[in-house]
This record gives structure tokens, C-alpha cells and sequence, in this order.
């Protein structure tokens, strides 16, 4: 059974204030002393990290539609292990999800999921009275997702406070929570959304810190508590990264996984299904270091935000000029795809693929459904996954490249390469939900460095 107390934090709409009070909970309960497990509905890579930086253990993704919804329960357990108090920072608006696919992957779908009480975040900033139906909408629209609690934000003044409060009296729904406006915390964002934690971390743990004050002074820290403590056990078992991984890599390959600045989306699971394969994994960052680390048997680059260090990218030629020796096996996602490529905004990058990469004019954005071309060190040929695209550039390739994935939902076409041991797309997988890919690139490493000793 699935005992830990929760919460998931929404609201009617992006933009409302959910970031900031669920990063400002999760470091104020810590602050008491608590062990906080920190979730991210969706896909997104930039918010966990600030979820990371709030309570000390990693940020973990709940995603109904990457992984499944049957995995979402476990995969929080997992993620929640020997924590006292789990916090689940919504998607978008309470019922989004997955365009044209009901409530699926929605931030109501995981909180049903979960059996979550959740709690409604509204920027009060422009309105009195019209709260009440705002928040009564949101409570009867679906009886299964129980709404239990609001937290006003941008509020403007004790007047303004007391309008709300009365108001939202008649809805039967307790205010835990009022913030007042304030320009004091603000975290930079670019194209894809908040800048990460890794680029500008000793501003991050300031505001965090700013946020935990705000959140401490405006929010009943003790009803919240009791209002997670309320949430009943969940049937299941914690998902086990040694169970799902399969056949255990009979010696060690050594899998360099990138990072650093411009390297900073991964999904916790990667890694942990990497060494459940039986892989040593170990970091390196393109930015800084001239080489690989010694014995890389193969590699993993996954995405971030290579268009904005371009320039640094392209100065660490040393490093460039290994990794287009390196043979493979290699697995690639969006940043990396971009970082194999022959130029980025016309900086040379490694040059392991035939491709040029630039920034778009428009955003590329979704979920995607994708079978997999041909066979490759990740996946066998006819592999169905399901993924996400999030990106702001466009890749030129060259002529007779092999394509690593067919899309065929919501439209139809082919998508990055194959080429020898190299595997590299936009596409952004959840290993979680095909732990066969961790298998199987593990064992292409391993045979690569059996092969490397016997030589």
C-alpha cells in the first residue's frame, strides 16, 4: 500500500501563481524538518529543478500520457520513498490534458489517480465577488476530484482580502492560503519557459528561499499538513527500476551522461534504469570538460539549451573532436541531437551527423506517439513509444540519412537518425515507459567495451 500524505497544487489556468506556491511549499515544509517529495505533473524538465533545489531530493515527473496511466501511482511511490510528505505541482489549468484526449494526463486525471486532495490556486488579482463561481465551477465539474482548499494570490490589499474570503464563504471551500502581490521574487524566463536552475543557481536558492518566506507568512502551513495526512493509502507497490530494467549487463559498461548548463533535461529514471541494467553511470559536461571520462563506453546527451551556449559549445574543440571519434553507442535527444550535428546557428558542433541546426520562429510542441524506423542501440526496429517535443529550432539534414522514429500521432511523419550506433531525435522519451531502451542500449554499451578490452 501507498501511505505517503499529499497534495496537488492547481489552477484554473497557467500563469496563476501554481510554481510559486508549490516550490514555496515544498522548501517551507522542509524548512520544518520534513522530508518533502517533490512532483511535477507533464513533462516539463525546468520546474523539478526548482523543486529539486527546494527540498533536497530529486524532482520526478507524473506523466499519464508518457508513461501510462497505470504507471503513475507507482512511479510516485517510488519517487515519495521515506518521504513524509509528498507535494504535486500541477499542469496548465486543473482539467488540461492531452489535446483532443479528455481529461488524459491532465492534472484532475493524475489527483484521481493519486486520490489527491487538491488544492486550487487563483490569481485573485482582478476580481472579487466572481471568485466564488470561478472556484465553484472548478469544484463540481468533476465529483471525483476533490477540491479542498484555495490559495489566493496577487491579492491587493486587506480589503480586497476580505471581499474574496467573503465571497468564497457560500462555496464551502476553506481559504489556506492568501499572497499578496509582489514584484520581490521573479524568476527569468526565455523561449521554452523558466531559465533552469543549473544556469543561474545561486539566484535560484534566493528565491526559493523568498518563496518558502512568502508561502510560510501566507499560507496555514499546519491545514495543509492535515489536509495531505487525509489522503487515503493507494493499492500497488512502488515501480522498482531493477525489476523493469530486465537481463543485468554481465560487466559494468561505463555511460557517460551529459550536463551542465546546457545540458539539463533528464528524467530521474534514466539513470536509475541505466544502473539497474547494471551500467556505471557518470557525468560530464560539454561546456568545461576537454574529454570524456575515461573508459566511456557510451554515451547519453540529452536535451537543454545548446542554441544559448552555442559560442562555448563550439569553443571546447578538444571535447568536439572525441565525441565525433566516438563510435557509439549514443543515444541523443533534442539538445543532443542539435549538439551532433555540423553547426548550430552556424557554430560548428561534433559534425556526427549530416544535419545543420537553427532557431525557428515558431515553437514546436506536443506529445507524439512514434514507432521506431530501424533497429538501433536504443530501440528495435517497430518500437512504439510515446514522447514530447518541446523546441525552438529546426534541423537542416543532409541527403539519405536514415530517420530514428515515424510519428504517427497527431501527424504523420519521420523524425531524426540512425546512423551506425547513433541514435538522435527531438523526441524525448520517458524511459519509465519502454524500460526495454535502458536494457537495450546498456547491453550495446557492454558489448562495445567487452569488445574494446578484447582488442
Amino acid at each position: 500500500m501507498i501511505r505517503t500524505p499529499r497534495l496537488v497544487i492547481a489552477a484554473p489556468s497557467s500563469g496563476s501563481g501554481k510554481t510559486t506556491v508549490a516550490t514555496g511549499l515544498m522548501a517551507a515544509f522542509a524548512a520544518r524538518g520534513l522530508t518533502v517529495s517533490p512532483h511535477k505533473v507533464g513533462p516539463d524538465y525546468i520546474d523539478p529543478g526548482y523543486h529539486a533545489l527546494a527540498t533536497g531530493r530529486p524532482g520526478r515527473n507524473l506523466d499519464a500520457y508518457l508513461c501510462g496511466p497505470e504507471r503513475v501511482a507507482p512511479l510516485f511511490a517510488h519517487g515519495a520513498a521515506g518521504a513524509d510528505l509528498a507535494v504535486v505541482e500541477g499542469v496548465m489549468g486543473l482539467y488540461d490534458g492531452a489535446a483532443g484526449q479528455g481529461e488524459l494526463a491532465s492534472t484532475a486525471h493524475v489527483a484521481k489517480l493519486l486520490r489527491a486532495p487538491v488544492v486550487l490556486v487563483v490569481d485573485a488579482s482582478s476580481q472579487s465577488r466572481s471568485v466564488a463561481a470561478l472556484v465553484h465551477g472548478f469544484v463540481s465539474w468533476d465529483p471525483q476530484v476533490r477540491v479542498a482548499g484555495v490559495v489566493l494570490n496577487k491579492v491587493g490589499s486587506d480589503r480586497h482580502e476580505e471581499l474574496l474570503r467573503e465571497a468564497l464563504e457560500s462555496t464551502g471551500v476553506p481559504v489556506l492560503g492568501v499572497l499578496r502581490r509582489t514584484k520581490v521574487v521573479r524568476a527569468p524566463s526565455r523561449h521554452l519557459g523558466l531559465v533552469p536552475v543549473a544556469e543561474r543557481r545561486a539566484e535560484a536558492v534566493e528565491a526559493v528561499a523568498a518563496l518558502a518566506r512568502r508561502v510560510r507568512e501566507g499560507c496555514d502551513l499546519d491545514a495543509l499538513l492535515a489536509l495531505a495526512r487525509q489522503a487515503p493509502a493507494l493499492p500497488g507497490k512502488a515501480w522498482d527500476p531493477a525489476h523493469e530494467a530486465g537481463a543485468v549487463a554481465s560487466r559494468a559498461p561505463r555511460i557517460a551522461v551529459a550536463g551542465g548548463e546546457a545540458f539539463t533535461f533528464s528524467y530521474a529514471e534514466h539513470a536509475e534504469l541505466l544502473r539497474a541494467a547494471g551500467a556505471e553511470v557518470v557525468g560530464f559536461d560539454p561546456l568545461r570538460d576537454e574529454a570524456l571520462p575515461h573508459g566511456t563506453a557510451g554515451l547519453v546527451v540529452g536535451g537543454g539549451f545548446p542554441e544559448v551556449y552555442a559560442p562555448e559549445l563550439s569553443e571546447n574543440r578538444s571535447l568536439r573532436t572525441q565525441v565525433a571519434a566516438f563510435a557509439g553507442p549514443v543515444a541523443a535527444e533534442c539538445a543532443g541531437l542539435l549538439y551532433l550535428a555540423r553547426e548550430l546557428d552556424g557554430k560548428p558542433m561534433c559534425g556526427v551527423l549530416d544535419a545543420r541546426g537553427r532557431m525557428a520562429e515558431r515553437l514546436t510542441l506536443g506529445y507524439r506517439e512514434a514507432v521506431a524506423v530501424a533497429d538501433s542501440a536504443l530501440a528495435e526496429a517497430g518500437t512504439r513509444v510515446r514522447g514530447h517535443e518541446f523546441h525552438r529550432t529546426e534541423l537542416v539534414p543532409g541527403a539519405g540519412t536514415v530517420p530514428a522514429w515515424g510519428l504517427v500521432r497527431p501527424q504523420r511523419r519521420t523524425e531524426g537518425f540512425v546512423q551506425g550506433q547513433v541514435h538522435a531525435s527531438y523526441l524525448h522519451v520517458h524511459w519509465a515507459s519502454s524500460p526495454g531502451l535502458a536494457g537495450r542500449f546498456t547491453a550495446a554499451c557492454a558489448r562495445r567495451q567487452e569488445a574494446g578490452s578484447a582488442a
